[in-house]
């Protein structure tokens, strides 16, 4: 079992190294007032984050200790979720490959042809690489929320066992999407490689980016398949947001053609942060904590989403195998 006091120290070293980074290393005392109060602002946000932590921990670290604990049975049943998933088609997993392919040639086709038109363009490199560093990370995204938000109805008799964990199915939908992601990442390095983008060590974050996305569906996942549990149109909520998502996300699309205050209102939406991050990686060669406050801005609103998730599905799990 993790202890209390050993995690609580641990945090709280690092958020006194924070607040020293952002303090020292940022220069505040050199920066114009505006800045000041935004770094000053990071610094109480965080700060409050901990607190909660400290406040709600008991309620909170059982669930990530519930999945390290189960760590092999989660892996075992996401390999068996992948391979079930294509298990009655001739060409198995092959069609798990092919509507994303498609769809990114569908895109490519229609947008380079209009690429001249309301900033449709590659920020100077090949539209098609541009366009595929910013969708795959998209395409995890969006399955990953789908697959996780129908994690209980998809394993209705699991949940009905008492001594089963059922806190670990959205995980097991999760990193069965992860396996076709990777697929992905591999597709866009060598798509990369033959336009002359070679990999390199900035290419790695790709990694960091990839885990992003996961703990942020992770998160969310543990609200949305609790409450469609008793409201089943949530599923068909969260379709037709991801339709509209993604537009919203700059994905075919330069946010730079945007207004500056319109610019800081789609950032908001943290699924931009990993394609942005991606782009950045892959293409702008720049490393992630040269953006410091989005980065800020994205693990405050995963860690918040995560803890409010905690709670939720710790709130109504006793009610799921009366329902289902």
């Amino acid at each position: 079992m993790i202890n209390k006091k050993k995690v609580i120290l641990t945090v709280l070293v690092l958020i006194i190294a924070w607040n020293a980074y952002i303090i020292l290393h940022r220069n505040v005392l050199a920066d114009p007032s505006q800045e000041i109060i935004k770094k000053i602002i990071s610094c109480f946000i965080i700060d409050a984050a901990f607190l909660c932590f400290v406040i709600l921990y008991d309620r909170i670290v059982i669930l990530p200790v519930e999945l390290w604990q189960n760590r092999e049975l989660i892996w075992k049943l996401s390999l068996n979720d992948f391979k079930s998933k294509y298990s009655g088609n001739y060409l198995g997993i092959f069609w798990a490959f092919v509507q994303p392919v498609v769809t990114v040639l569908v895109y490519w086709f229609v947008f380079a042809v209009m690429r001249g038109d309301w900033g449709l363009d590659g920020n100077g490199y090949p539209f098609v690489l541009w366009l595929i560093a910013g969708i795959v990370p998209w395409f995890f995204f969006s399955d990953a929320i789908s697959q996780g938000t129908s994690a209980l109805l998809s394993y209705e008799y699991l949940v009905k066992k008492v001594v089963f964990k059922i806190s670990i199915l959205p995980i097991i939908k999760i990193i069965s999407v992860l396996f076709i992601h990777l697929f992905f990442i591999c597709f866009t390095m060598i798509l990369l490689a033959c336009y002359g983008y070679y990999p390199d060590l900035y290419s790695l974050q790709v990694l960091y980016f990839s885990f992003c996305v996961f703990v942020l569906t992770l998160a969310m996942s543990y609200v949305t398949c609790s409450v469609v549990v008793f409201f089943r149109d949530l599923g068909q909520v969260i379709a037709i947001a991801l339709q509209v998502g993604i537009w919203i996300t700059p994905i075919m699309w330069n946010i730079e053609v945007l207004p500056r205050p319109l610019q800081i209102l789609f950032k908001l939406n943290p699924v931009f942060y990993a394609v942005d991050g991606y782009r950045m990686s892959l293409l702008d060669k720049m490393w992630f904590w040269e953006h410091f406050y989005s980065t800020a801005y994205f693990w405050i609103f995963t860690i918040v989403c995560f803890l409010f998730g905690a709670l939720v599905f710790k709130k109504l799990k006793i009610h799921f195998a009366d329902v289902l």
